[in-house]
């Protein structure tokens, strides 16, 4: 009788935790039509290649509507400082990383593989513009929140 009441409150508080985590995660976001519209847009061949000639870094984004979601609704290039791309791209990873390594807690068709991402190395400008504004995009369009910051435009 012991063994099943303490296994009735482990049960309870494992409950109690995933719905916590469900409120949190699927948050209301104002998300204009303009935004869904940019969503929707799956035109062929919609990757997206970071590179810079003058390093060896590259990141290649695979997810239909990005382009089109990051030309017509995300800030231009220059809205913000370099420090502040690198200083959220970096919380940005760490979270999307541990997400990665916990495939039964979070989907892990959305956090597929780690990212490789080192604030000591610059990434230049257009690397850490386009990483920021992808994490951005993911998460308003599919309702997750990375390092505790509510993703805004």
């Amino acid at each position: 009788m012991r063994n099943w009441i303490l296994w009735l409150i482990l049960c309870l508080s494992i409950v109690s935790c995933a719905t916590h985590y469900q409120s949190v995660e699927n948050s209301d976001i104002h998300i204009s039509a303009d935004e869904k519209a940019a969503f929707t847009n799956t035109a062929v061949n919609d990757t997206v290649k970071i590179a810079s000639d003058s390093t060896t870094y590259e990141i290649i984004i695979i997810d239909p509507g990005y382009n089109s979601w990051l030309a017509s609704v995300a800030k231009p290039e220059g809205y913000y400082s370099q420090s502040f791309l690198e200083s959220r791209n970096y919380q940005y990873v760490v979270s999307w990383n541990q997400r990665v390594l916990q495939p039964y807690r979070y989907d892990p068709n959305l956090y597929e593989m780690q990212i490789n991402y080192d604030p000591t190395i610059d990434y230049g400008y257009e690397v850490n513009y386009k990483l920021y504004n992808y994490f951005i995009y993911f998460q308003r369009k599919y309702h997750q929140r990375l390092a505790g910051f509510i993703p805004r435009i």
